[in-house]
């Protein structure tokens, strides 16, 4: 279970800071991108619809309930936070980028469904994981503009998955954490990881 509670302005100042990390990156073009923060076991604080991630400020972030009606500012995407905090009590964070490399890899290894990361140092970054010398499997999904019906999909695909993140093709990535900390560092391994992988296949 999560022990995750604070004010939704903590949790707010957490969004903002997952938000201006991935933009300083251009991780978030466009007005694209996502982010969250668990304030409790019912409400999370979630960026509001439109606007440059990259500038967020409080003004650009909203209090949602995980379990109850869409809010008139929540992106269409929100569907796809908030079923991940229901299932999983113990994420406290969750962050949607579109780097270059996720993106391209998610449309390359789409009929897969699977993009496999094995043998790099920096999957020790990933929490749960000690040793380079493992194979993790980052789902891949279809992407859906229902996503009601995505977020479903989503929780269905990951039921047997031990990555703390997962791709939507074309679309980009999601990824998330026990902290804002824990995901900031998720969030940049995973676009370490994955520029290293789309260049290695790049080579063969």
């Amino acid at each position: 279970m999560s022990a995750t509670k604070q004010s939704f302005d903590e949790a707010a100042q957490g969004v903002v800071a997952m938000a201006r990390f991935a933009g300083a990156r251009g991780w978030v073009p466009a007005t694209s991108g996502n982010f969250s923060v668990r304030i409790d076991a019912a409400r999370a604080a979630l960026t509001a619809t439109g606007g440059d991630k990259a500038a967020l400020d409080a003004s650009g972030v909203i209090e949602v309930e995980i379990a109850g009606p869409p809010h008139p500012r929540a992106s269409a995407e929100g569907p796809l936070h908030l079923v991940r905090y229901a299932a999983a009590p113990e994420i406290g964070a969750i962050a949607h980028v579109h780097g270059v490399a996720a993106t391209v890899l998610s449309r390359r290894h789409a009929r897969a469904g699977v993009l496999r990361l094995e043998g790099w140092e920096l999957l020790k970054a990933f929490s749960g994981v000690t040793t380079h010398d493992v194979a993790l499997d980052i789902p891949i999904v279809a992407n859906d503009q229902d996503t009601v019906r995505l977020a479903a999909l989503v929780e269905t695909r990951l039921q047997d998955s031990a990555a703390p993140g997962y791709l939507i093709a074309g679309h980009g990535l999601y990824v998330w954490g026990a902290t804002v900390t824990e995901t900031i560092r998720h969030m940049e391994a995973f676009d370490f990881l994955l520029t290293a992988q789309m260049h290695e296949e790049g080579a063969r």
